[in-house]
């Protein structure tokens, strides 16, 4: 079992005739993805990958079933997409561009929440399933299938997280890009939970940074209502305050966001902190993860 995808989950790919999203939806394809089809407005009836594409959503969603999209569009046109494709009847979303626009962004969240859709990002990853499937960018050969689940704000730092887990022999139920902007269309808490309703994944590792409140918020539902064992990383220890670290959302801002307050909180909270990625493995191996 998995969360978000899983067998059913039919993909169709935002800006598919794009550089990015052309190679992207053939590395999705080659891992075992059902992408079924892309958009891209003025190009339809042309094909990438042998997929047709459409000039709407609506349109992709009629012709193929599909019920999840991956974007890949400039991030001036996210927000336009992300309404039409939730009006089209989608229930997963995951968008990967950056520099979209907070304005825009609390907008998309807002909606999203209304319509009870479940949408990741902006600038994430994505999701990927070992085995099954990915939507986004993940390099899928860093990942095996397991029983561990991996959430993680930095893109780079899930692979690494679950390169170090495979080669240990550990494996991963789902890995999550929950996204790297200051404001982000799901929060910590809602994957949490996720994971912990998932009878599938026996625990789970959170891979944070520094800047934000999404740690420490999800400390309280750790603390009361997460039964299976949770370890967390937080990365940025040496950032200086002020200084945007790699991400948006990665910046201290005073006492705010530190990477000593994330991990005291967390630690109060029941959560294992690990003060290396390498220290993942051991966590684990404690924990008779697999």
């Amino acid at each position: 079992m998995s969360i978000l995808m899983n067998d059913s989950t039919r993909v169709i790919v935002q800006g598919i005739t794009g550089r990015i999203g052309s190679a992207q939806t053939h590395w999705m394809l080659e891992y075992g993805t059902k992408v079924v089809g892309g958009v891209t407005p003025g190009k339809g009836g042309s094909t990438v990958e042998g997929l047709p594409v459409f000039n709407s959503v609506d349109e992709a969603v009629k012709e193929t079933g599909a019920n999840a999209s991956v974007f890949f569009v400039p991030a001036a046109f996210v927000l336009d997409a992300f309404m039409e494709t939730i009006d089209a009847g989608i229930d997963l979303l995951v968008i990967v561009p950056e520099h979209i626009p907070v304005r825009d962004v609390i907008k998309m969240r807002s909606y999203a929440l209304e319509k009870g859709v479940f949408a990741l990002g902006p600038t994430t990853p994505g999701i990927l399933v070992p085995g099954m499937g990915k939507m986004g960018i993940m390099p899928a050969s860093m990942f095996a299938p397991g029983r561990v689940g991996v959430i993680s704000r930095s893109g780079t730092l899930s692979y690494e997280f679950a390169g170090i887990l495979s080669e240990n022999n550990v494996g991963q139920s789902t890995v999550v890009g929950m996204g790297a902007d200051p404001v982000v269309l799901r929060n910590l808490t809602d994957i949490l939970e996720l994971f912990e309703n998932d009878g599938e994944t026996d625990g789970v590792i959170i891979v944070g940074e520094v800047g934000g409140e999404q740690e420490e918020k999800a400390a309280g539902f750790i603390s009361r209502r997460m039964n299976k064992p949770v370890a967390v990383y937080i990365a940025g220890k040496y950032s200086p305050q002020g200084k945007k670290m790699g991400h948006a959302g990665a910046i201290v801002r005073g006492t705010s966001g530190t990477v000593e307050g994330k991990q005291e909180t967390l630690k109060e909270a029941g959560a294992t902190i690990l003060n290396t990625p390498i220290d993942v493995a051991e966590w684990a191996k404690k924990n008779k993860l697999k």
